[in-house]
């Protein structure tokens, strides 16, 4: 897969508005794959509301979905200037019916997967739109069917594996689990932090969209940061992208057996977020603590007992 680079997507944003039409027009009418991929990326890091806080995650995913769109609208007689009112509902229906091609799955796509494509797509009707190659809004009225697996059963917290895990990590490796399963941290904003994020007991995080806050820290991971020697002048804590951090989890999840538990990191991000809301009934600090903006979203994140009312439900 080609992967866009930031300086094609910038040099867009420098055309004049008759140039960048032109150029998306061009695009467009082609099929050309990877231009509208380029156009995608230079609305979203730099015209679209969220600009340049758009995750690296979230530009990538809708890359994958342009890149499954744009050969289908060819080969189904879809003019992406000028799509038929139906066009989109056909797009959807068909994702509906794809078989899934991940391995050791059965069945169709995911409603996730299918929304997330969807995403995709109507964010590259939005790129055409800001570039004034067409006023087209085909998914509009497309319906996506909601998934009826709330994320926190389809991906729930971890749980004893945690600790499990912790044996059998490295000084570095398990002050990395800590920093997401204790701190809530998001894996890219751990990966980021050197020591002059980290103050006693606090450390400051510069979370989505730039947005900081202060965290702080449990015993544990005080201790496992202490213990941490800095890598380099700039003081960073860890130098792993992101596929090597999870190579590296993996191996540790493999050896205390658990490997069939990995569900990415985001599940320990969860299990912070689960404990704390045990320990204080409270979303909006729990929120908080995650660097939410929405109390919804921290819902998704904590894995609320099905019984968890039962002691103030008992004298009713």
């Amino acid at each position: 897969m080609t992967l866009v680079r930031a300086s094609d997507a910038l040099a867009l944003t420098n055309l004049t508005d008759q140039a960048l039409r032109v150029r998306a027009v061009q695009a467009a009418s082609s099929y050309d794959t990877d231009a509208l991929v380029t156009v995608t990326h230079a609305y979203m890091t730099t015209a679209s509301r969220k600009g340049a806080r758009t995750s690296q995650k979230t530009l990538a995913a809708y890359a994958l979905a342009v890149r499954d769109f744009v050969p289908w609208a060819r080969d189904n007689g879809v003019t992406l200037l000028h799509p038929g009112r139906r066009d989109g509902g056909r797009y959807v229906a068909q994702l509906q019916t794809r078989p899934s091609q991940g391995q050791g799955k059965v069945g169709t796509l995911s409603a996730s997967t299918v929304a997330q494509y969807v995403a995709g797509v109507r964010a590259l009707y939005r790129a055409l739109r800001w570039a004034g190659a067409t006023e087209a809004q085909p998914f509009e009225d497309a319906h996506v069917p909601p998934d009826p697996t709330p994320g926190i059963v389809k991906n729930p917290p971890y749980r004893a594996e945690i600790d499990a895990v912790l044996e059998h990590c490295d000084a570095r490796l398990a002050a990395l689990l800590l920093l997401c399963a204790h701190a809530g941290l998001r894996i890219t904003e751990a990966l980021n932090l050197s020591t002059h994020d980290v103050s006693g007991s606090r450390i400051t995080v510069e979370g989505k969209g730039g947005k900081t806050r202060v965290v702080p820290l449990s015993r544990r991971l005080r201790e496992a940061l202490s213990d941490l020697p800095a890598l380099g002048p700039a003081g960073r804590l860890f130098d792993w992208s992101y596929a090597q951090a999870t190579y590296r989890m993996q191996k540790a999840f493999r050896a205390a057996g658990h490997l069939s538990a990995w569900r990415g990191f985001h599940a320990a991000r969860k299990h912070s977020g689960t404990r704390l809301y045990s320990a204080t009934k409270d979303f909006t600090r729990v929120g908080l603590f995650l660097g939410h903006n929405s109390v919804d979203t921290t819902r998704r994140y904590v894995a609320v007992e099905q019984d968890d009312v039962a002691n103030e439900v008992e004298n009713f």
